[in-house]
This record gives structure tokens, C-alpha cells and sequence, in this order.
């Protein structure tokens, strides 16, 4: 056995039994429904509804206050408005835009895509009530540097039990998102990005004949290097690569994306059609439909995690005084990564007819056969874009994961030293690891998140609505 298949060999039980825990299902027509996508859907339309469309009502208001109108800057917080964004996104825009549009469109057709944006657009909201609370709620850990800020669900789910006199509750309950966010930072923000990073370059330079097959592991050490060398500088070093590589990569990528769609113009109204046409198709029985509401659902809370509360872990930096002002600057990042990044995909992906041609589950594999069919040699500017859009994801997912460790165990250097180590070790193992497994691993921890975080979001909402309310009456007298 190759290294490569031992290290598969050994994550696969893991895997299964992750997967089998969080993704309880119930049947509903001969699909199974797991019941924490229910718990996912329904949080993003009842904040949505509950808030009054406040992704829709100060949709331009937030991207003014992005760019600094409306926002004042203090000396509490470590980066800009902008920064902490840009950090947020760069553990979203990622792979979850190229590999995941490709595991929803080969396994729940096109119509999935759809599904997606709509999760998309409902996640803004929740996304805006998660981060809102992070700031609210953000502490200062280290009293030799007043300016270092610490916030995420942890915090927020401790101070609501704490003040109703249920701090044990509240410790434990805090504790297991910190375990799921660990969990899900090492599946999805590292190991997955480090497989796909693999499995593009064995691609792109011949399959089961690239001098790379079988070498997953001397792969994931390189990028387990260069993830190191960012992470040793702590959130400012993070957060000022991401400032400027999450933009860069991005206009790559959706540049090279809308040239495909500008050159095949004449089948946009056809492709647009397929996927909304698919997302309501019964023709296949309404087990098919549901299969595609179901991976547009799973696969959007992988791309913009929305819900899981991983961005009020960053955004709770901020260097600003305004707690529903960075909770609507927080809306940006779903509208992005899903509605715009993910949409330009799922698009090039149907108007190459592309996914005509899947055979089971594909993720990166299938956007680089749309890529080369749109434009030739176009699969090696899709891998430059693998490449970043991995890089940027693994540094900001290490930060989320660094916190919560912190959260748990203190702020002891030699735990963090140990961490660090650990976390560019997964790195290798995801590489070798196998699509299949990886997927279920993160998808569960992923979404166990969701659980304690939506928890919370639902026992403050009251207060999340009176906040927003005097908001917006300081806003209409200013």
C-alpha cells in the first residue's frame, strides 16, 4: 500500500461514523432528509422574515459602510472593516465556489445551483445576526494588549446562559461548538482545500499517470509549509495576506468566468433555464426533487457559512464601534460567495454542458472540464485559482480553530505551538485522503456548528431585532 491509501485507509472510519451521527435522517418520499439541513434552511428564513428582509432593505447601505461612511474607527480591535471581510471571505471563497458547485451539480443536476442561491440569499441574514452578536459580545483576553478583541458564538452563547444563572450549561454548550469549529477547521478549512489543491494538479498533468498520482502527502507538505509561514504571525499577518489575496483571486476567477459566459452569450437564456427548470422538475418523481433541494442546501452551507457562526469568530475584530454595523457589512460576504462566485460556476458548468458528462460525485474535477470546454488551456488558470483560493481558506480557517482553542484551554503559547503543528500535519492527510470520505467528514462537522450556534441566534433574537430597531432610529436622526 502506497502512503496515500494508508492515510485513506485510516480517516475512513472516522469519516463514517462523523457522518453517521450528525446526519440523522428521516425519510420522506425514499430520500433520506437529514434533519440538520432542516435546522440549517429554516434559521436563514426565519431571520430573514423576523428582521424584515434586512439583507434586501440595507443591502447598499452595508456595502457604504464597507468602505468606511457611517463607520468609526476606535482603538478597540485589531483590523479594518474591510480586513476582518476580507478574512471572513477568504475562509469562504474558496473551494466551496469551484469543488462544492461541482459535488452539487454532478449528484443533484443542475437545479441544485438554484437552491443555493437562495440559501445564499437567505444566509445573509443569519449571517448578519451572528456576526451582530459577535461584536456585541467580544471580549479583550489579554490585558497587556488592550486592543486584541476575542468574540465568536462561544462567547455569546455563554454570556446568554450566564445571565439567566445557567453558566454550566452555558460552558458546556460553548465548549462543543468550540469542538465543531476544531473539527470543522481541520475537515473543511484545511483537508478538503488540501485534496482538491491535490486532485486538480494529478488532473491537469495526466490522472492515474501524473508523476503527482500517489504523491498526495509530498504535495499537502509543501502547502503545509506555506501555511505555516503566515500563521506564525497571528491575525495581522492573516488578515493583511487575505486583504490582498482574496480580491486578486476572486477577479481572477470571475473575470475568466465571465469570459466563458460572454463567449457562449447565445445559450445563457437556455442554461438559466435548465437550472431553474431543473430545480422545480418533478419528472423524475419527487424524490429527485428533494435530492437537489438537499444538495443545494448542504452544498451552500459548505461555500458561505452562513449559520455555523465561523465569521463572528473574525469579524468580531473589528476595529469599529458599531455591532449591527458589522453585522451588515457580514451580509456582503454571503451575497459574494454564493449568489455571484458560485452562480458564475454553476453557469459556465451548464453552458459547457459539462456536467452532461459526470459520472458520480466530481467537485473540482467537473468546474476544470467546463473551464477547458470554454476556453482552451483556461483548466491552468483554474488551477492557479485552486491553489489560492485553498491557500486563503486553510490561514483564515486556522484563526477560527486557534480561538476556539484558546476558548478552551487558555492562552498558553505551548498549546497554541502544539495546534499550529497539528493543523499544517492535516494538511497532509487531506491530501491523500479520498473525495468521498473527506466530504462526509466536513460536511458533519461543518454542520454540527449550526447546531449550538442557530441555538443561540434563536434565544437572542428578541434582542437582536430591539438592536437593529435603535439602529436604524440613530440612523434616520443622523
Amino acid at each position: 500500500m502506497s502512503i496515500d491509501t494508508q492515510i485513506d485507509a485510516f480517516f475512513e472510519p472516522i469519516s463514517k461514523a462523523t457522518s453517521s451521527v450528525i446526519f440523522y435522517s428521516v425519510e420522506a418520499n425514499g430520500v433520506d432528509v437529514p434533519l440538520i439541513l432542516i435546522w440549517f434552511a429554516l434559521a436563514g428564513l426565519f431571520f430573514t422574515i423576523y428582521l424584515g428582509f434586512i439583507n434586501v432593505r440595507y443591502f447598499t447601505y452595508a456595502i457604504r459602510l464597507l468602505f468606511g461612511k457611517g463607520m468609526r474607527v476606535t482603538d478597540d480591535g485589531e483590523i479594518s472593516q474591510f480586513q476582518a471581510l476580507m478574512t471572513s471571505l477568504s475562509g469562504t471563497v474558496g473551494l466551496g465556489n469551484i469543488a462544492s458547485v461541482g459535488v452539487a451539480i454532478s449528484v443533484g443536476g443542475p437545479g441544485a445551483a438554484f437552491w443555493m442561491t437562495v440559501m445564499g440569499f437567505l444566509g445573509m441574514s443569519t449571517k448578519f445576526s451572528e456576526v451582530m452578536l459577535g461584536v456585541k459580545y467580544r471580549v479583550h483576553p489579554n490585558p497587556e494588549n488592550p486592543k486584541q478583541t476575542a468574540g465568536g458564538p462561544m462567547y455569546y452563547i455563554k454570556a446568554f446562559f450566564d445571565r439567566n444563572n445557567l453558566s454550566s450549561i452555558g460552558t458546556l454548550i460553548a465548549t462543543l461548538f468550540c469542538v465543531f469549529c476544531i473539527l470543522g477547521a481541520i475537515g473543511g478549512g484545511n483537508m478538503f482545500q488540501a485534496n482538491q489543491v491535490t486532485q486538480q494538479l494529478v488532473n491537469l498533468t495526466g490522472g492515474e499517470v501524473s508523476p503527482f498520482a500517489d504523491y498526495g502527502w509530498a504535495i499537502g507538505l509543501v502547502m503545509a509549509f506555506c501555511v505555516g509561514i503566515v500563521i506564525i504571525g497571528g491575525l495581522k499577518s492573516i488578515a493583511n495576506v487575505s486583504s490582498k489575496l482574496v480580491p486578486a483571486m476572486a477577479a481572477i476567477y470571475v473575470c475568466t468566468g465571465l469570459l466563458i459566459i460572454l463567449i457562449n452569450l447565445e445559450s445563457l437564456p437556455n442554461a438559466i433555464s435548465i437550472i431553474i427548470s431543473n430545480a422545480f422538475s418533478f419528472e423524475a418523481g419527487l424524490g429527485a426533487f428533494l435530492g437537489g433541494l438537499l444538495n443545494g442546501i448542504k452544498r451552500a452551507a459548505f461555500s458561505n457559512e452562513s449559520g455555523m457562526g465561523s465569521a463572528a469568530i473574525v469579524q468580531s475584530t473589528t476595529n469599529t464601534d458599531g455591532a449591527v454595523g458589522t453585522g451588515l457589512v457580514s451580509m456582503l460576504g454571503p451575497f459574494i460567495d454564493t449568489i455571484i462566485i458560485c452562480n458564475i460556476t454553476a453557469l459556465v458548468i451548464v453552458i459547457t454542458g459539462a456536467y452532461e458528462q459526470s459520472v458520480g460525485m466530481e467537485a473540482v474535477e467537473l468546474t476544470s472540464r467546463a473551464f477547458a470546454l470554454g476556453i482552451p488551456y483556461a483548466q491552468y488558470i483554474l488551477t492557479l485559482c485552486v491553489v489560492l483560493f485553498a491557500y486563503s481558506t486553510m490561514i483564515a480557517w486556522y484563526y477560527n480553530a486557534a480561538i476556539c482553542v484558546k476558548y478552551i484551554f487558555g492562552e498558553k503559547q505551548i498549546v497554541e505551538l502544539v495546534f499550529k503543528i497539528f493543523y499544517c500535519a492535516s494538511i497532509v492527510v487531506g491530501s491523500a485522503a479520498q473525495l468521498s470520505n473527506l466530504i462526509n467528514f466536513t460536511d458533519a462537522v461543518f454542520l454540527a456548528m449550526a447546531i449550538p450556534n442557530i441555538l443561540a441566534l434563536y434565544l437572542f433574537a428578541p434582542e437582536i431585532k430591539r438592536d437593529v430597531k435603535k439602529y436604524v432610529q440613530a440612523l434616520k436622526k443622523s
